[in-house]
């Protein structure tokens, strides 16, 4: 196979390719002082994007309109909640968990059935209860900022092996994921509902069960992510959500996922979430302000999604 056929076939490749020359420019500004702790930066906090960005995956996957804009509010309500629950006691820590996942079924049979019931798009719907899941997170935080059990934030903070440990659990629901993707006929369902619709049902696939099944897998991941950030940031803030919106989103499409549905890419996320965190590190080393990063980060991750063939997946 050709270097250009494998860069068609594999578009995960460019946004590994970015992130490596992005991580050299900024390590040898620095002297390569600090090459070990922004490798650990990196992967710490691309693995928030990880895990919420394989939930939006899972249902771009469904095909065109189909996006979930209530991941930020989710993974708020979920932290917030699990750590007034647990209550600071080590004990609580399953139970807290269990409850997180809860959370995401709610709020994912929720969006389904604004999505089927009112026949509105998902755009709509997703971020509608957006709007009622953050009154909840507000309702029920009140200002205060509950400290997790402390086992439980010794774990998202420390690392095995050099590797943070947060970055391990988004690697095994990476893992989950792509045999999800990959090895289930689950996957073959999204794939081919995301190709065609129509053609979906004509050939027997229970496509509003999948869809269904979609939106509480991606509430439930963007629930996790909420109890993991909240328990490795030392508490639940109401706006710790808020810049994974629009990531959750970018490192879906950067990382090589049709936007058009019925092709995923789990490898892609990696790449961009790695990505996207060290281009704002660059950034910042380099000294720029907040307005001139945003508008670098955005021509960058336009000039990466075009040499991925953005246009064609746009189509």
């Amino acid at each position: 196979m050709s270097l250009n056929r494998l860069l068609i076939a594999k578009p995960w490749i460019w946004s590994f390719a970015a992130t490596i020359t992005v991580w050299i420019v900024t390590v040898l500004f620095t002297g390569g002082a600090s090459s070990f702790g922004l490798s650990q930066a990196a992967l710490t906090f691309a693995a928030f994007s990880v895990v919420v960005g394989i939930g939006q995956m899972f249902v771009i996957t469904l095909g065109p309109g189909n996006i979930d804009l209530s991941v930020p509010a989710t993974m708020t309500l979920s932290g917030t909640l699990a750590l007034k629950l647990m209550d600071v006691q080590d004990g609580m820590i399953v139970v807290g968990l269990l409850a997180s996942i809860g959370i995401g079924l709610i709020i994912g049979i929720g969006n389904y059935v604004l999505i089927k019931a009112l026949r509105i798009p998902p755009i709509i719907a997703t971020l509608s209860m957006s709007f009622i899941v953050q009154s909840v997170a507000i309702w029920s935080n009140r200002g205060l900022r509950i400290k997790p059990p402390e086992t439980l934030a010794s774990f998202a903070t420390s690392s095995l092996f050099g590797i943070p440990n947060v970055a391990l659990v988004a690697l095994i629901l990476s893992i989950i994921a792509w045999v999800l993707l990959e090895k289930s006929i689950y996957g073959r369902w999204i794939s081919a509902i995301g190709q065609s619709t129509f053609a979906a049902r004509m050939a027997g696939i229970p496509v509003d069960g999948t869809r269904l099944v979609t939106y509480m897998l991606c509430a439930v991941l963007a629930s996790v992510c909420g109890y993991l950030l909240a328990s490795f940031s030392g508490g639940a803030a109401l706006n710790m959500g808020s810049e994974y919106l629009l990531m959750s989103i970018a490192v879906v499409v950067i990382g090589g996922t049709a936007v058009a549905g019925g092709n995923s890419n789990i490898p892609g996320i990696w790449g961009a979430s790695l990505f996207m965190f060290l281009v704002v590190s660059m950034l910042n080393t380099y000294g720029f302000g907040a307005g001139f990063r945003l508008i670098l980060t955005g021509l960058i991750i336009i000039a990466v999604i075009l040499l991925a063939g953005g246009r064609q997946s746009l189509r």
